[in-house]
């Protein structure tokens, strides 16, 4: 990916970092100027070791408000005020719902959905202060399409959309921009165990026939947090290869 000042001096916090997608965009952050907090449920040390001096990791829940805060306080010692969230981390076991119990069904919204929430009130008096904000939700592209067993993970993923684009018209003003990615499935050590026959039934739904790479969801990432897209806020942007096709 090609290196560009076009986030230098911002602060971006990445959640979910430790691998795959996360890491990715830590990374592409890194390589446009931004300092990066790098955030998981435990110590990205990796992701932070490939980046450097201008990385920190924390050890965060983000389904709860003691593990905003905890990062918010690493984020102002390490690096000062946070411009850029991209909640990344996700919850997604897959049950039907005969099985599925209520536990499994807000545990998957409160790291999937709750998280949205808590950054944006850890977060947002910074960024109204300063005049300058972007907020990334990762919802998925499994919420137009046939998939059994996870309808606690796409009623997340859709509520991410919704409270993207509620959180666009509350902030607009102050020069904050609200978006959501949609990627479909995507070669990570999550998907690493499906077998051949599983992953050509999801690319011939494709007009591009394989799994994206975790470095191409990057990009869009880039442009909605960045000065180019300051006039993009509310959407929901699918990343997947064209199988999603919104019409």
């Amino acid at each position: 990916m090609t290196d560009f000042s076009t986030h230098q001096g911002r602060v971006a916090i990445v959640t979910g970092a430790g691998r795959g997608i996360g890491a990715a965009i830590a990374l592409g952050f890194s390589r446009r100027g931004a300092k990066v907090v790098a955030a998981d449920l435990s110590m990205p040390d990796d992701t932070v070791a490939a980046i450097g001096a201008s990385a920190i990791g924390v050890a965060a829940d983000v389904s709860s408000p003691e593990g905003w805060a905890a990062i918010e306080r690493a984020a102002s010692a390490a690096f000062g005020d946070v411009g850029i969230v991209v909640n990344n981390a996700a919850y997604y076991p897959n049950h039907l719902i005969d099985e599925l119990n209520f536990e499994t069904w807000r545990r998957t919204m409160s790291v999937n959905l709750d998280a949205q929430f808590l950054s944006a009130k850890q977060f947002l008096p910074a960024m109204r202060r300063n005049g300058w904000g972007r907020f990334v939700g990762i919802s998925s592209n499994s919420i137009g399409l046939n998939v059994q067993g996870m309808s606690q993970h796409m009623a997340s993923k859709m509520g991410i959309i919704g409270f993207m684009r509620g959180l666009a018209n509350d902030v607009a003003a102050d020069g904050i921009t609200c978006n959501a990615i949609l990627p479909g499935l995507t070669h990570t050590v999550a998907t690493e165990a499906q077998g051949e026959e599983a992953r050509r039934a999801v690319w011939q739904a494709q007009a591009i026939q394989r799994f994206a790479e975790p470095d191409e969801i990057v990009g869009p990432v880039l442009f909605l947090t960045s000065d180019d897209a300051a006039f993009m806020t509310a959407q929901a942007v699918v990343v997947d290869g064209g199988q999603y096709r919104v019409g």
